[in-house]
């Protein structure tokens, strides 16, 4: 019989399908025994001051611990139940109890102050000298110097964050899937007829008539873009802004969270000798101060806030002489949008969707991906945590290099949004053995219907590409070092260089072209509607930009202004009267379903969005520069980022790793032009 941990950590796939709620506790508990008299051995005398001795005895039995409650958090994530859930709670406090004391034991740290000192250090790769200053940096900002009572109370902090941040995620969850909107043949009217079918048969299937109607994406984004019944919309609307705030149900209120885990972070940078929690937070990032991130960010609102001016008033004339709305709501925005983007480049994104079906999609996101760097991709039979998930291994010249698994579609239970998980890193093991990294690749699209294949937006290509970027960058990884493997160790607002230069794919009309195919004839996107698209790319450039800006803003200045928690709604009113042109119901409060700051790891780290785009959009220009036969799609420019940022993962600095790429440092004047700023920006500095 195995144990409850050889359930979860095995060499061959991991067996989703045999980790039950019940096995849950006694695994975690089991692994964290082994992890903490891995710990006392580590820092006895019998451990030699040596980065692979030490590696030997904590790496392995910390990284185990990792590992499974890695794919608890997953499942948590993607199969959400409430006995699941009830396991995760359990569980949560002993994990971060122990990460935390681990984070901040002084003896470890003078361990790896033994190993900084040591004659020795300078015989150890690149690699490895990076893992120890990035443990030692990270001792000192998890409290590794504290004493007493102010080791006790950072202790508390950490475990009261982690809960507050599942509550914030599982309030979130349950709002989404606890809103349904029952609706009639008239208020669908205008809906696209595949997502009318699902909503009629969701009906059915509860024994409803009419359609139902949910704040899933896949459900909610295509009312809000093409839906012609305003009422809907503005109930759609009303539901999706409220999600687990005041307005809503109390248990689901995510109000007094947000303050808590404010309050909690401000105290725990003080606790460290830092002036804020954005302070605490850049200490590993690129960007080297809050002020430098709100200046970038103010910057970049100055630029884009001319033509987003434009933007508005272009789209409140049509919408009062098209469409016979005298005062435009935040409820109109997305379909007016949409009307606008019909009317003045002759397509809609519903036009355009049918020509994306997933298998095609997939197909030429495989096919880009070993043309540009030199892999291929196969799918491979394993266990997977639910039915419509699917495997695939990663080989170059045979020899395998990585795993991952694609979980496509939305469903109940399982989380909004679409993200990257790695699952397990590439590591060269103490025992002499290659662990080679497994990600897992999750988005919410609309599942296929009827035999039909799913769909997808142009948008949905591009998020698609998106996941795939991060997971490419844990993928490819030649990195053997556990703390700097991968996407290991990459500064946070570093980290969507990868993932944002996907996405600059998806306008390659040589792979669009070859990715497309009807779902009714099989004919390939044409280049006349394509050439629509590529003129309609900027439309809103500026909305988009200050809407970006706007979040990324309130999230610096709500973690780096003294008592923040005490005036959230003044904030938020601030910073929009400084930067936001759009209107906004009183009603809203997009805050209390924020989980990429409140339960996503980005406090006080949103900017990383658009200062990544500054790496990415230059990254690009190389592959603009560099094309071959009138194809940005060089095998020689890929070759060459795969092997300085793909594979150099965390074992450089993020810049480091760019200047060798680009030859240089970033320039911001590539997103300008490639988000079609340049004219605005002329305008604003002239």
């Amino acid at each position: 019989m195995p144990s409850h941990t050889e359930l979860f950590i095995q060499d061959a796939p991991d067996a989703f399908d045999a980790v039950t709620p019940e096995l849950v506790l006694p695994a975690i508990t089991e692994l964290i025994e082994a992890a903490n008299a891995a710990l006392e051995r580590a820092v006895s005398p019998d451990v030699a001051n040596d980065f692979d001795a030490l590696s030997a005895v904590l790496d392995t039995a910390v990284e185990r611990l990792s590992r499974a409650w890695g794919i608890v958090t997953h499942l948590n994530a993607v199969v959400n139940t409430p006995e699941l859930r009830a396991a995760h709670a359990e569980c949560l406090p002993l994990i971060t109890e122990f990460h935390t004391r681990l984070g901040a034991d002084a003896r470890l740290f003078a361990k790896y102050k033994a190993i900084r000192a040591d004659v020795g250090y300078e015989g150890l790769s690149v690699a490895q000298r990076k893992s120890v200053a990035n443990a030692l940096r990270d001792f000192t900002l998890s409290g590794a110097e504290l004493e007493g009572d102010d080791r006790t109370r950072y202790a508390r902090n950490q475990e009261a964050q982690a809960l507050l941040s599942r509550q914030f995620a599982d309030h979130v969850l349950d709002a989404t899937d606890g809103h349904v909107e029952w609706a009639t043949e008239a208020e669908v009217d205008g809906l696209p007829a595949d997502v009318r079918q699902a909503a009629q048969e969701a009906a059915r299937a509860a024994g409803r008539e009419g359609f139902k109607l949910t704040l899933h994406i896949p459900s909610y984004l295509p009312v809000m873009q093409y839906a012609h019944h305003r009422g809907l919309r503005e109930r759609m609307y009303r539901a999706y802004i409220t999600r687990a705030s005041d307005i809503g149900k109390s248990e689901w209120d995510n109000s007094s969270v947000m303050r808590q885990l404010l309050e909690l972070r401000a105290e725990q940078a003080k606790l460290l000798g830092q002036p804020s929690y954005a302070e605490l937070s850049l200490a590993p990032k690129m960007a080297s101060s809050a002020d430098e991130v709100l200046a970038f960010l103010r910057n970049l609102a100055h630029h884009a806030k001319p033509r987003a001016e434009r933007e508005l008033a272009e789209l409140q004339d049509f919408a009062r002489s098209e469409l016979g709305l005298e005062s435009l709501q935040a409820w109109d925005l997305p379909y007016a949008s949409e009307k606008l983007k019909e009317a003045g480049f002759s397509f809609s994104s519903q036009t355009v969707r049918q020509y994306f079906t997933e298998p095609k999609v997939l197909a030429g996101l495989f096919g880009v991906i070993e043309r540009l760097f030199d892999v291929s991709i196969a799918p491979e039979d394993a266990p997977v945590w639910h039915p419509s998930v699917r495997h695939y291994v990663v080989q170059r010249g045979g020899k395998r290099l990585a795993r991952f698994y694609l979980d496509a579609y939305a469903r109940p239970g399982k989380r909004p949004g679409a993200w990257m998980d790695g699952a397990r890193s590439r590591w060269s093991r103490p025992s002499g053995d290659l662990q080679l990294p497994v990600a897992h690749l999750v988005c919410n699209f609309s599942a296929p219907s009827l035999g039909s294949p799913a769909l997808l937006t142009h948008s949905d290509v591009t998020t698609l590409f998106h996941e795939f970027g991060h997971g490419l960058h844990h993928l490819l990884t030649q990195v053997d070092v556990l703390g700097v493997s991968g996407i290991s160790g990459v500064e946070w607002d570093a980290v969507e260089l990868p993932s944002q230069f996907m996405e600059n794919l998806c306008w390659e009309w040589e792979l669009v072209h070859s990715m497309s195919s009807h779902v009714d004839t099989g004919e390939p996107l044409p280049r006349e509607l394509f050439d629509k698209m590529l003129a309609a790319k900027n439309f809103q450039s500026g909305l988009q930009t200050l809407r970006q800006i706007e979040f990324a803003l309130i999230d610096m200045r709500l973690h780096h202004e003294a008592h923040a928690a005490e005036h959230i709604d003044a904030l938020i009113a601030q910073v929009r009267q400084a930067v936001s042109v759009v209107p906004v119901a009183d009603f809203n409060r997009f805050l209390h379903s924020f989980s990429h700051i409140f339960a996503g790891g980005y406090a006080a780290g949103y900017y990383s969005y658009k200062w990544a785009e500054v790496l990415s959009a230059d990254a690009w220009g190389a592959f603009e520069e560099e094309a071959s036969g009138g194809s940005a799609l060089n095998p020689a420019t890929g070759l060459r980022y795969r092997r300085e940022i793909l594979e150099a993962g965390g074992s450089r600095t993020a810049m480091e790793n760019f200047k060798a790429f680009r030859g240089r440092e970033p320039q911001i004047e590539a997103l300008l032009r490639h988000q079609g700023l340049v004219a605005d920006t002329a305008a604003a500095v002239s």
